[in-house]
């Protein structure tokens, strides 16, 4: 995934909170990661100090909703939903992050923003499947610990997926 370039912040500039949250650029009290790549820890993302505002929003969107159930069409109907499949998890991640105004199903996704991969968010999707690359990470219910949607610092292949982002994101 291209990075943005930025300045490099020296790992002692990293703003640590006592909440655990995340948090960039006064987005609220939390910890970030130097650069513009951001970190798993204890099935959390945390953002890089670099990420702008939409990233950050769609970073701790997709913290609230990571240990929910995998279900079926679950964020299709409403954003809020007792559990989520994959294109209901990513909708939910774009759609608190000032990107999306609906939910959208896999197959919406493949024809989400514009074609081709984002500097910060890139979106994946095809008509069976839908996972998003968000500050470095991948945002997915497969392939991730539990049984919904979670983070990995692991790739996936896009092969067979339509990739899209979102202006310069």
């Amino acid at each position: 995934m291209a990075a943005v370039a930025a300045l490099a912040v020296p790992a002692s500039a990293a703003v640590a909170g006592g909440s655990g949250g995340i948090g960039a650029g006064g987005s609220g009290a939390g910890t970030v990661v130097p650069g513009s790549k951001g970190e798993v820890v204890n099935g959390k993302a945390i953002a890089p100090a670099d990420a702008p505002p939409e990233v950050v929003a769609a970073i701790k969107a997709a913290n609230k909703i990571r240990k929910k159930p995998y279900k079926y069409g679950g964020g299709h109907q409403k954003f809020r939903d007792r559990g989520y499949d994959c294109s209901g998890a990513v909708s939910f991640v774009l759609h608190k992050a000032g990107l999306l105004a609906a939910p959208l199903d896999s197959s919406g996704l493949a024809k989400w923003g514009k074609r081709g991969k984002g500097s910060w968010i890139t979106v994946y999707g095809n008509p069976g499947h839908a996972f998003a690359m968000i500050a470095g990470l991948r945002w997915d219910t497969s392939m991730t610990p539990g049984n919904g949607p979670g983070w990995s610092e692991e790739k996936r292949s896009g092969r067979g997926y339509k990739k899209r982002h979102w202006r310069s994101l």
